[in-house]
């Protein structure tokens, strides 16, 4: 299995409306991706402009089919465009 931590910070309130906007709607679709185990998104309790998505895939092949897709296309580029947007990838 595979585990992505993707951390976003934003810098303005209207950015992380929009984020949560894009970021909602990719967790969505995602979800009904094959192989998708969990995809969840997280805001900090103790800093409102830090957000995390969690995703578990079961394979390698999956998550590559999954950013692939038309959503992942139009959406993670939204997160960027709205965060500072940061990775870790586990494999377990």
């Amino acid at each position: 299995m595979i585990r992505l931590n993707v951390s976003m910070i934003t810098e303005t309130s209207e950015n992380a409306k929009k984020l949560v906007e894009a970021a909602t709607e990719l967790v969505a679709f995602s979800l009904r991706d094959k192989g998708c185990i969990s995809y969840d998104l997280y805001q900090s309790k103790t800093n409102d402009d830090r957000y995390m998505i969690i995703e578990t895939w079961e394979s390698r092949e999956d998550l590559k089919a999954h950013s692939e897709t038309e959503h992942f296309k139009r959406l993670v580029p939204e997160l960027e465009k709205y965060s500072n947007l940061t990775m870790e990838e586990f494999e377990f």
